[in-house]
Formats: C-alpha cells, structure tokens, sequence
C-alpha cells in the first residue's frame, strides 16, 4: 500500500486552527500531553495482556522514552513507547479526526470482553491533547505499530488540514511522536525543547509522577571523553496513592513543603482514598501560618488537580469551596472528565461529588481534631478561623447542607472566657433559666467587651458570644438555633424578656419627651431601658432595620447606605438620668438640658465604636459642662 494523503474533516481543521493558536496558554503543556498519552497506551496495553496473556511474550517492560536530535536540519523532539500502538483505522480515528481519544471505544470493547472491572481505570474522552503538539512544531509524525499485528503506520501532518499515512517499519508495539520543532522567537521568550533542562523541568512539574518511568539519554563529559547515559526524569512516587503507614511524618512534610513552597512543616495532613462509583484519592495539608494573600484577591487556591499521576492544573477552585482555600494538597481522580484544553474543568456532576466529598472529610478531621488536640487546634483557629466562618455565608445556596457542621467547629470570644469557646462548650455552661445564646457583633473586640448591651446578661451570670471578625455581622442573622438554644442579638429592642413596668414608673414621661423633642429625626424612638444597670443610656437597633455594624461594614468597604435611625433606651435609675428629671422638675427645658441630651447620645455612639458626625462639636459641649462643673471651685483663679 502506497502513501494515502486524506483531509481533515472542515470543522476538524477550524478546531485545529483554534488549538494551535489559542487554546492553550501554556506552550509547556504539550509535552505533558504527549506523556499523558504515551502512560494511556501502556496502561491499554496490560489490559490487553491481561485478557490475552499470549500478547505479552517478547515484549520489555513498560517505559516512556523523550529524545532530542535534529531532522532535515531542524532540531526535534520525541516521545516514544511501548505501549498498546496503533494500526491504520485506528491512526484515521483517533488521530485523523479531532475529539476521539480512543479511550471511550476502548472500554466499551474490552467490557464485551468481560474485563469491565479493569477497563473502569482508564481516563475516557482526552480527545484533543495530541494536537498541542502543533503549538511548537510545524510538522508531526507518528510512527506506530498496534499490539498483536505486524504492520507499521507513519501518520504525518503540517497541521495544515491535510495529512498522509503510509506503511512503515517498527521492531516492536508501540508509538513514537516525532516533533519537527519550530525554530523560538528569543523576543517573544519562547523556550528552545530541545534543551536539556527545559525538558527536566517541564516534566519534573507535570509529570513526575506518572507511574511509568520516563527515560532520557544523557550526555556527560568524564574525563575529557562524552559519555551518554539513560536517566529517569521522573520520579514515579505519587506519594498520595502509597498507604499512609508506609509514609514517613518526615517524606509528607517534605511534599508539602516541596508543592506549597512553605518553609513550615504542616500543621496536619489529611490522607483519604475514595472508591465505589466516584473513585478519587487526595492528600490535603493545612498550613501552620496563614498565607500573606489569604484575604486579597485574586489569591491562590491551594489543591492541585492531578489525573491518574498526570498534572493537570494547580489552584483548582471547583475541587474545594472557598472558606477552605487554606488547604494545600492534591486531588487525584481516577475518572473525572475534562473539557477541551485541560485547562478548565467540565461542570461534571462527578466533580460537584469529589467536591462534596472532600469538604466533609475536612469539616470531620478539624472536629476531631477540636476534640482531640485543642491546642493544635487553637493555632489553627487563630490561623484560618476568620475564613472557615465565610462558609456559614452561602450567597448562592452551595454550603448551605454544611452550616451546622461548621457551626461545630466555630470558636467564639465570650464575656465569661478568656479563650475562645466552641458553641458546645457555651451551651453544656449556660445556667438554669438562660433560654438563648446571646450574642453581640462589632469591628473590635475591645470595644464589644466594654458595650452597655452587656449589663443585664452580665448580673444575670449569662455568658455572651463576642463576634469581631467582619464575616460575623454577615453570617450571624441566619443563625436560628443550636442544640435547641435560639440565637439573639443583644442589639435588637426585644433581646431580653420584658421585666414588667417597674422601670417605667421610675422616672417621669417630661424625662423621655425631653430627650425626643432635643434628638427629635437623628432617633427613631426613645424608650425606657431594661438591659442597663451600670450606664445612663444605650442605642440599639429596631427590630424591621439593619444593625449598626453592619452599617458600619457597608460604609467601610465604600458603599453608600442610608443610616439607620436607633432606638435610644435610657436607664430611670442612673444618677446622670435622675439629675435631668430633677432639674427638669424645677423649670429647667431644652435651652438649658438639651446639650446634656446631645452628650449622652454622642456618648452611646462612642461607647459601640461608633462616629460622631460633628468631633469639634461634642468637644465645645465637653468643654462648655467641665468648665461649668469646675467654677466656684476654690483651686481655680483667673488670671
């Protein structure tokens, strides 16, 4: 049989087109895929043996060889190997026509043949990988021989729309890609691939662990003579898929350290291995120290996505949901497809499971690990609890099936604690008669510690959550219960049951029209306090509004919001209080008490961290009352 040039199919040419020139961002890639490939056809030939033993008489072991040399007086570029090869209706399908990888029939072949259990492992659906080969080199050939057969192919192609296959020659089963290398454009800094160690280290990143071993022959000058040697490019130890009792802490936290570039051991590992309908294996790390960039975006995601010990891409935002972004690692799917390029993953309902998957693997190891180790856990907390909390804010509805398990896992500053408890701890310790958790949230803890809010709960020996991070003011409306116990905002006008009327005997109604006619618009109510016992008068928020962190929050990150009118409460048995009904009682009114009235107002806003809208303002009135308080005083002398 002579040469037989055919063409590619029209849409076939324009995708090729599209490979060749935009696809792939990163020209390095190619050399993955050709490796990728090559382990595919070693891995179809032991299956092949494996039903057909008599195929495997003769043959070497399995092996992946990358050549360098020069045809025609271009440099070029080989991978080479022993695996399954191709004849010549093979060569048109899966290579002459773009989107058919071969994996798919394989499989489909081999379940006729009852090996449905093996074929299982193989990767379907890669169809286009071979043709990024066409990104660094203006001519291909493949030189293949199909395992079982005699005959020989070599498929050629430009890339042009055109190629040829014509019999040939070769020992043994198998396939060779020969890439006829474009000459690099220095200015454009593409990379010679035919070098040594560009070759090193393209495959040291993307292929390393590929289980077949990838040879190379090297040249070496000893003693003034060259010497050419084969060496192993890539090491073959993909330490996620070895038993963990067979891994030292010392080689983990060599990896770790090695694919995170963190010069800290972790603080923890997490080895898993999943099988059944979905199979997948990972090995997820947790730093010690958070990253610099942990909180800017765009930051990096930190789980590698690795196919059967090929790379496929690092930072893989679908793998894990963003409130665990902290996680180094890698995912290892056995059968996860992939789109076009490699480069961006399909929405696969096998992903949204391996994603599941792993995010409660994670929330039950840092559980244990709070049970266990509360101290290691502590350092994380301090580390990355700011974060995971962003899991109880589920904009789109995704976390919503895991708030209760992080809810677990949360540590709170309380008013009763010096460290951070878990909401387990707060409720095994609430005292007979408390009903809820209460809780107070701000943009400082100081600030919190020190709130007015606090005075009832505190007399009442209630513990109160102290929520500083940005995330709380977000996450902490949607909580309803926990364990039973209602959340509720200390912030909000019904917080704390009604005492009865009492108080609003103690002081008389000119007390509150007072305080209404002076703030008049800038409140919307003024009311009698029943929350205070150690302060004159407190702000908190109506019921139907938002509260005034997040007020706050919104204003910091440079929104405009219109700002929400409060509800001020007073305490009847404050001494600041009773002063102002007394002197209103012998005739003194808003000429006079009104700038008292602006003070205690300003005051609560300061005492939340709050900001007053006129500083110099409430200095004169401070001013104008320290210098009335002081005259007569016997110390004093003008001068």
């Amino acid at each position: 049989m002579q040469q037989e040039k055919l063409f590619f199919q029209a849409e076939t040419k324009q995708l090729l087109d599209l490979m060749i020139n935009s696809v792939y961002s990163n020209r390095d890639i190619f050399l993955r895929e050709l490796i990728s490939n090559a382990s595919d056809a070693l891995d179809k030939r032991r299956l092949e043996i494996a039903s057909s033993p008599e195929l495997g008489e003769g043959l070497s072991d399995p092996r992946i060889r990358v050549s360098r040399g020069e045809s025609e007086g271009r440099k070029s570029l080989g991978v080479s190997d022993n695996g399954i090869g191709m004849n010549r209706d093979e060569l048109k399908s899966y290579i002459g026509t773009i989107a058919r990888s071969g994996a798919k029939e394989y499989l489909a072949a081999l379940k006729q043949k009852g090996e449905a259990m093996q074929a299982e492992a193989l990767i379907g659906q890669f169809g286009v990988g071979f043709y990024s080969a066409f990104m660094v080199a203006d001519r291909v050939d493949v030189l293949t021989r199909r395992l079982g057969e005699d005959e020989a192919w070599l498929f050629s192609s430009a890339g042009d729309g055109a190629y040829t296959i014509e019999p040939a020659e070769r020992s043994d089963p198998g396939t060779t890609v020969l890439l006829h290398l474009k000459t690099p454009d220095v200015s454009r800094g593409d990379k010679d691939y035919s070098e040594e160690w560009t070759i090193r280290e393209i495959i040291k990143k993307y292929s390393d662990f590929i289980t077949y071993p990838v040879m190379m022959e090297i040249s070496r000058k000893k003693d003034g003579k060259e010497e050419l040697s084969d060496e192993r490019l890539n090491s073959g130890k993909a330490i996620w898929r070895r038993p963990e009792k067979d891994v030292s802490d010392e080689e983990y936290a060599e990896f770790y350290k090695h694919s995170s570039h963190d010069w800290n051991d972790p603080l923890t590992r997490l080895v898993f291995s999943v099988e059944g309908g979905t199979e997948f294996k990972g090995l997820l790390f947790i730093p010690s120290k958070a990253p610099f960039d942990l909180m800017f975006a765009p930051r990096r995601e930190g789980v590698s996505l690795y196919i059967r010990n090929v790379f496929i891409m690092n930072d893989c935002k679908e793998l894990i949901p963003s409130w665990l972004r902290f996680l180094r690692g890698v995912v290892d799917s056995e059968d996860l497809p992939l789109n076009i390029s490699r480069e961006i993953l399909q929405e696969d309902p096998l992903l949204r499971i391996i994603r599941k998957s792993v995010t409660r693997r994670v929330l039950n190891a840092l559980k244990k690990m709070l049970h266990d180790d509360r101290e290691k856990y502590d350092r994380f907390w301090r580390e990355f609890g700011q974060v995971v909390k962003e899991g109880l804010v589920s904009l789109d509805g995704r976390e919503e099936e895991n708030r209760d398990a992080i809810l677990d896992i949360c540590l709170f500053h309380t008013t009763s604690e010096e460290k951070q408890i878990a909401l387990k701890e707060y409720v095994d310790a609430m005292p007979e008669g408390q009903e809820h958790i209460y809780y107070l949230t701000g943009r400082n803890l100081s600030v919190l510690r020190g709130s007015p809010l606090l005075e009832r709960c505190a007399e009442a020996g209630y513990s109160v959550l102290l929520m500083a991070d940005p995330v709380d003011e977000v996450a902490a409306p949607g909580f309803s219960e926990y364990s039973g116990k209602p959340f509720r905002s200390l912030e909000r006008e019904d917080a704390l049951p009604k005492k009865g009327d009492a108080a609003q005997s103690a002081v008389s109604e000119g007390v509150l029209a007072l305080f209404k006619e002076v703030l008049g618009e800038s409140v919307k109510d003024v009311r009698i306090s029943e929350r205070l016992t150690a302060s004159p008068a407190c702000l908190v928020s109506p019921d139907e509004g938002g509260s005034f962190a997040m007020e706050q929050l919104l204003r910091s990150m440079g929104q405009e919001v219109p700002p929400v009118k409060r509800v001020l409460e007073i305490n009847p048995r404050h001494q600041v209080i009773r002063a102002l009904e007394y002197r209103l009682s012998k005739g003194e009114g808003k000429e006079t008490l009104g700038e008292y009235v602006f003070l205690i107002h300003d005051q609560c806003l300061l005492a939340e961290g709050g900001r007053i809208e006129e500083p110099a303002l409430f200095a004169r009135r401070v001013t104008e009352i320290l210098a009335k308080s002081l005259k007569g005083n016997d110390e004093t002398v003008e001068r």
